[in-house]
């Protein structure tokens, strides 16, 4: 199994590791120390070594940050975490904060009113983050990190083997993306670019690795000039047997020191200290973005390819996985370590995951609305008729990576559980036959696939959709479809297409496929302007048992008609006997 049940969280040890942090800031003279979920590589997936906010609070979210002051810490979690932080931190001594709707900035005005010095690693904070809290009053002090040094058994760094990424999935060579990439940082007009992000790295050189569960990456920094050279920073001993020149870590600064010219650096994802050891050298920096984040969220075609024949593989996978709990789960007995557990041996059956791309979120009843529910030993629930079973999972295959979220009706739900339903289906189909203007951003179709929930006064705390990476992070940048997202949305671009609905101690929904941008055909009598739309990569059936067709409009009941009927062209050659009986009434138009 690559899953898991075991307690991973510890909030009875925060109170003990929190006093001695805050012996540590009081010898440095200072009056707090942030503590970030993000590693150097502002990874939302970091190694055990890295894991300092779940390591001190017992919070194992993928995003927040502590504040620990010498009165307070403050733990800021956004809208997916704001269940689950209250039952894995200590509420005595930790406070969850609402994130970002109180920022880091405006709770040090009120904690510290007569200002004071915040200790911060400026390995774990970009420079960005860090112009965000000027003029909150306090003094923000590089200092070498406090949590690393009262834990007595951090682990090691990984140390896993990179592995070359096949061209024939890339879709492109590692030498002709390092020219073009290359290109464009001189035209630019820098004469050498820094890359702090793993992903960005590992498909600019078209490797991969095993540094990260769940996401397929090397951790390591790299220089790339403006003759197409790359000079790359991790453990030597990854790269044994690759025709790659590989610096150990301690180069790195040395080799910032030793660049010439002027130096591209992400403000957002490269760690504060880069810029500042550049500065110091007397370099000049460019503030600008990582110049690989946008070239690898446009696949291309090989990647786009690969990506579908992952979702029709995954999508036998889970078909067999629906059928099964369809026929087991209502006899009673099974429980959210069963499902989990048997979903992955399906996938596993496809001889061809290397991992799943994520911890599987499977919560039945009331865990489904613990948004990034995960399941252990302790909190393993039975799934039980007239409940709902949230299933959100993926897998990772050398040819792409899948995300797919289906809710699943155990017996006979309830009329408000199908209402609901019913409103995120309706913002989930509204978004898949969007067609929008060329230009547009994530903010600007986000309120699409919320509108029906809005209309009942209804909303979730989270995004509508993420970006996906091939065969690489299951989030990735920079592309979003999310209120606070301004990247405009271009051909070729993976997102998450996920609108929910969570109420709290009662149930969760949520519906989520997996689309890509694409140029949209041409309509009869249509303005002459450049549009845009989506085509859909999963094809995994949605349960049916939990809409009120009522509710639906004519082109919403013809979508969804039309994208079963495909799901099954697509599905039903490739299962077999009592699988594709289940497939063809789970298909059935309404």
């Amino acid at each position: 199994m690559f899953q898991s049940f075991e307690v991973t969280s510890t909030p009875e040890k925060g109170p003990q590791r929190l006093a001695l942090l805050r012996e540590e800031i009081a010898r440095e003279g200072l009056d707090g120390f942030l503590v970030p979920r993000a590693d150097a590589h502002q990874g939302e997936y970091v190694a055990p070594c890295d894991a300092r906010l779940a390591w001190l609070t017992g919070f194992t979210g993928s995003a927040g940050f502590c504040a620990a002051l010498m009165d307070q810490a403050g733990v800021f979690v956004d809208g997916r975490y704001r269940t689950q932080v209250k039952s894995q931190v200590d509420l005595v001594h930790f406070t969850p904060v609402d994130w970002p709707e109180t920022s880091l900035a405006d709770w040090l005005k009120q904690a510290l009113p007569d200002g004071g010095k915040i200790g911060f690693d400026p390995w774990l904070h970009t420079k960005g983050e860090m112009d965000k809290l000027a003029g909150c009053g306090v003094e923000l002090v590089a200092v070498d990190n406090l949590v690393d040094q009262i834990w007595a058994d951090r682990p090691a760094r990984p140390s896993g083997k990179i592995m070359e990424y096949p061209v024939e999935f890339a879709g492109e060579t590692a030498e002709a993306k390092r020219k073009r990439i290359a290109a464009n940082i001189k035209d630019g007009g820098a004469d050498a670019a820094i890359l702090t992000l793993p992903d960005s790295i590992c498909w600019l050189l078209n490797i991969r690795g095993s540094d990260i569960e769940r996401n397929p990456v090397v951790q390591a920094f790299a220089i790339l000039h403006t003759d197409g050279r790359v000079d790359l920073f991790t453990d030597p001993a990854k790269a044994e047997g690759l025709a790659l020149d590989v610096q150990p870590w301690e180069a790195f600064e040395p080799a910032l020191k030793a660049l010439q010219g002027v130096v591209r650096v992400d403000p957002d994802t490269a760690p504060v200290a880069v810029s500042d050891i550049l500065h110091a050298a007397g370099i000049e920096v460019q503030a600008k973005a990582d110049p690989c984040i946008l070239p690898k969220a446009r696949k291309n075609a090989a990647e786009i390819a690969g990506t579908r024949a992952a979702h029709l593989r995954d999508g036998v996978a889970m078909v067999n996985f629906l059928a099964w709990l369809d026929d087991t789960a209502p006899k009673g007995g099974l429980t959210e370590i069963d499902v989990v557990t048997k979903l992955e041996t399906f996938r596993r059956d496809t001889n061809a995951l290397r991992d799943i791309s994520f911890e599987t979120i499977c919560g039945a009843g009331q865990n489904g609305a613990i948004i990034h529910y995960r399941v252990t030993k302790e909190t393993n629930r039975k799934v039980r008729k007239g409940e709902l079973l949230l299933v959100d999972s993926g897998g990772q295959y050398l040819d792409g990576t899948t995300d797919i979220t289906r809710t699943i009706a155990v017996g006979d739900a309830g009329d408000e559980e199908k209402t609901c339903f019913t409103r995120v289906l309706q913002g989930m189909i509204a978004l898949s036959r969007a067609r929008f203007p060329k230009g547009l951003a994530g903010r600007d179709l986000d309120a699409l696939a919320r509108f029906p929930l809005w209309l009942a006064g209804q909303d979730y705390n989270h995004g509508t959709g993420h970006g996906v990476g091939t065969y690489l992070s299951v989030h990735e940048g920079p592309q979003r479809i999310s209120r606070v997202s301004d990247v405009p949305l271009k051909a070729g671009m993976i997102l998450s297409n996920e609108p929910g609905y969570y109420r709290e101690g009662a149930f969760g929904i949520r519906i989520e496929n997996l689309i890509v941008v694409q140029t949209a055909p041409a309509l009869q009598g249509a303005d002459d302007r450049d549009m845009m739309a989506f085509e859909t990569l999963t094809y995994v059936p949605i349960d049916t048992r939990l809409i009120k067709t009522e509710m639906l409009s004519k082109g919403e009941r013809d979508w969804l008609n039309a994208y079963h009927a495909q799901t099954f062209e697509m599905l039903s050659p490739l299962v077999k006997g009592k699988t594709c009986d289940w497939l063809t009434r789970a298909c059935a138009p309404l």
